[in-house]
């Protein structure tokens, strides 16, 4: 099974980061700056595990966790954020939108455990 992760920054310095870490670990990544250009990815790819920036231009991560959820109600979803959004973090966790979240800046190795633990799950509940 191809792993693919989702990269919703719009940081590019920190997307590029982050896409560099997960395809030398073996993943296939799609990214997007913007939450309107990660549900358009998500309409033509079957992408189950994602990491998400909250302060987005436009749509924020929030309302992006909501639409995704709606779509794909077994995806998992991890969010990241500067400490002014833990609020809005915590919200997200505690509305079952997001699996977890991450404060930037983000440990890559956290980020990467993440992604082993999500894929076990997602093959653990036999989903692809």
């Amino acid at each position: 099974m191809e792993k693919k992760i989702l990269v919703v920054e719009d940081d590019v310095s920190v997307r590029n980061v982050l896409e560099k870490a997960f395809r030398k670990n073996g993943y296939t990544v799609q990214s997007a700056e913007s939450a309107e250009q990660a549900l358009e990815i998500l309409k033509q790819e079957n992408i189950q595990v994602m990491f998400l920036d909250l302060k987005l231009p436009g749509m924020n991560g929030v309302d992006l966790c909501k639409q995704i959820r709606k779509d794909k109600p077994n995806a998992i979803i991890h969010a990241m954020t500067g400490y002014t959004s833990l609020f809005e973090a915590g919200q997200c966790l505690n509305a079952g939108f997001c699996a977890d979240y991450f404060v930037k800046p983000v440990n890559i190795e956290v980020i990467y455990k993440a992604a082993q633990d999500a894929f076990e799950r997602l093959d653990t509940m036999g989903q692809k």
